[in-house]
């Protein structure tokens, strides 16, 4: 016989699996030729690129490219530098065990080195080394049930639950799109790098919409045609929405920010200036906190029941904070001698976290690259150095228990020059944490009742408690209920029960009906 219950519906949203793995993209950059010969390279830079993404069966596809960017030192021009811009196409399938097209890719790649060999005066061959980290998400609806409604005395063990659960998902686009200006006295000859990196990123939830801002900060290198070098700098503002149902003001945002796209283009000589472009991939997850009452078990004393019982996994405690690691540092490179800087380049990298109750301790490394004028022959050179740092954040709710993600994003930095060889470093590093727990719960499905047996007879047992006992499994055990256990034996407290203590059992016997013809 069918039981009549009350479900619930929730999205549970879960990992299936993650990776980590460098990839290689390689392929050769040949000179155009309205460019001078190289005769070697000054520095290389790149941005990633990601145009799509797939997940198949049993695998993960991710299809993008490497923007290079190339100065080098022109042969048999007096030392003039010049610049060479490419795209290195990429595509990388990687084995997911038990993933299909239903679930969703969390993807994040990070340039970790670029090399560049020059094979003869027209063409170099560039080696892009690219750390790739991917997550699998699924969505699965379940019913949990929350009463049994048509047996009156079922015993159910319940559990209240705070989770947090997913309302839905989605991806929608936005553009940066700006003209940087130059300097008036400047002549562009030609751009010599670009990074683009996103900052500032912010998210507001409304009624059905997911409000995404942020900037793209914009930083050009680039040569006059007196031969100086100068940077630009610009932030280019980029908003999108995000349509999902039945969300509000008070539901959690997971907003992820892709570069997809990018378009540089100088404009004419007169007008002083670059245009600049940039497709943004905005994806979304929106989650709410849901107080749940859960049956885990149960049983009836006059009825067998018969009834599925699984564990899921699902997320609770969902929360972001960030704080600001303020790094202040005398830096010693002897060989700028108070030169110019044309450009910096700033990696952080994390090399530990340490988490304990209430805090998370990171220890890194800010891996800074300095372009600089030099009195060599191209009047352009290059130098790193390595600035360890240490920071923590403290929230109460942090435990080795949680899961945590990680983001860097580089506020502000400033670099100032002295004369004695030392550069005083000012970098400030936005760090945030995404935390999360994630929590087993047991449900039941589809109860019924056995009518193949009926209540016989009532008797009483005597029992003597076992460590691991509780009450709830003693009169699920013998088909007694703990209300009773604690009425016969005049028990204060139903949750302090002790090994070798006697107690009485009420107890129900059941025997099989006779079939009739």
């Amino acid at each position: 016989m069918a039981i009549d219950v009350t479900k619930e519906n929730l999205c549970i949203n879960k990992i299936v699996g993650q990776k980590s793995e460098s990839i290689v993209v390689e392929g050769d950059i040949i000179v155009p030729d309205i460019k001078p010969d190289i005769l070697n390279t000054i520095s290389t830079a790149g941005n990633i690129c990601i145009y799509k993404k797939e997940v198949l069966e049993g695998k993960v596809r991710i299809d993008g490219d490497v923007n290079v960017y190339i100065m080098y030192l022109a042969d048999g021009e007096d030392g003039a530098t010049r610049s060479l811009n490419s795209n290195l196409d990429f595509t990388q399938v990687i084995d997911f065990e038990g993933c299909n097209a239903d679930m969703s890719l969390d993807e994040n790649i990070e340039i970790k080195s670029i090399e560049c060999k020059v094979l003869n005066g027209r063409k170099i061959s560039v080696k892009a080394t690219l750390l790739v980290e991917t997550k699998i998400y699924s969505n699965e609806n379940i019913d949990i049930i929350k009463e049994v409604n048509n047996i009156c005395d079922v015993q159910a063990l319940k559990s209240d639950l705070q989770i947090n659960a997913l309302i839905g998902e989605g991806t929608s686009k936005a553009y940066a799109k700006d003209t940087v200006v130059i300097e008036n006295i400047d002549n562009l000859a030609e751009v010599l790098k670009v990074e683009l990196s996103i900052i500032n990123k912010d998210t507001k939830t409304s009624y059905n919409k997911v409000l995404a801002k942020a900037d793209v900060n914009a930083k050009i290198l680039y040569l006059t045609e007196d031969n100086r070098i100068k940077t630009v700098e610009s932030k280019i503002p980029v908003m999108g929405f995000v349509d999902i149902e039945n969300i509000n003001d008070e539901s959690l945002c997971d907003m992820k920010y892709k570069l997809k796209n990018m378009l540089v283009k100088p404009n004419s000589v007169e007008e002083h200036s670059v245009y600049i472009e940039a497709e943004v991939e905005l994806y979304c997850r929106v989650y709410e906190n849901k107080q749940i009452q859960v049956i885990q078990d149960l049983y009836s004393p006059s009825q067998d029941l018969i009834f599925n019982q699984r564990s899921i996994n699902t997320m609770s405690g969902k929360s972001t904070i960030s704080d600001i690691c303020n790094i202040r540092q005398k830096v010693s490179i002897s060989e700028l001698n108070g030169n110019q800087i044309y450009d910096v380049n700033t990696k952080p990298i994390i090399l530990a976290r340490n988490v304990s109750n209430g805090r998370v301790t990171f220890e890194g490394e800010a891996h800074v690259e300095f372009l600089y004028a030099s009195n060599n022959i191209s009047g352009v050179d290059r130098n790193k150095c390595v600035i360890p740092f240490e920071f923590s954040i403290n929230q109460e709710n942090i435990n080795s228990n949680c899961d945590l993600e990680t983001q860097i994003e580089i506020q502000n930095q400033d670099f100032i020059v002295g004369t004695d060889g030392y550069i005083d470093a000012k970098i400030d590093l936005k760090i945030s944490l995404d935390i999360s727990k994630t929590i087993k719960i047991n449900i039941i499905d589809d109860v019924n009742v056995d009518e193949s047996k009926q209540r016989e007879i009532y008797s009483m047992i005597i029992y003597f408690v076992k460590p691991n006992d509780t009450l709830w499994k003693i009169a699920k055990k013998f088909k007694s209920t703990v209300a009773d256990i604690v009425r016969v034996n005049n028990i204060e407290d139903e949750n302090k029960i002790y090994p070798g203590q006697q107690l009485f059992i009420p107890k129900y016997v059941y025997t099989k009906q006779e079939e009739t013809a």
